[in-house]
């Protein structure tokens, strides 16, 4: 479900909890309140309990629906794939949009010096953020 934010061809994407997603979720401050990404006019802004991640939509390559995750690979707190430094911010393992960037972000240490080439979201309406990231120019499949 989409939500009204910052003007036309905005909205915030709530991220959706499966049950056994909740309790690890819980442990690291990632709450239905605390997880959300937001589309700006010119941003993608998400936010997963500690974890923040912002990036110009100009920024945003690719974006994809995808799904199918390993609990243990993604319940919890922000994640790090070892294959490809992407991060994963995962409150279920169905569903999800994946985001390549052209330039690596930073979003899982606060230095900033660890940089991902892209991001899974597990929002609620991932063909909602497709859309809505669509519209603004960004390549999706």
């Amino acid at each position: 479900m989409t939500t009204p934010a910052h003007g036309l061809g905005s909205g915030r994407y709530p991220f959706r909890f499966t049950s056994a997603y909740r309790l690890p979720a819980l442990l690291f401050g990632v709450t239905p309140r605390t997880a959300w990404a937001a589309v700006h006019r010119n941003e993608l802004e998400v936010h997963f309990g500690l974890w923040r991640l912002r990036t110009p939509l100009t920024n945003i390559k690719h974006a994809q629906r995808t799904g199918g995750f390993g609990f243990i690979k993604t319940a919890g707190p922000a994640h790090l794939s070892l294959a490809d430094h992407g991060i994963t911010f995962a409150t279920n393992g169905d569903d999800a949009v994946c985001l390549e960037f052209h330039a690596p972000v930073p979003a899982m240490e606060p230095t900033g010096r660890l940089l991902h080439p892209g991001a899974t979201l597990t929002v609620a309406d991932p063909e909602a953020l497709l859309h809505i990231l669509d519209t603004h120019g960004v390549s999706v499949s």
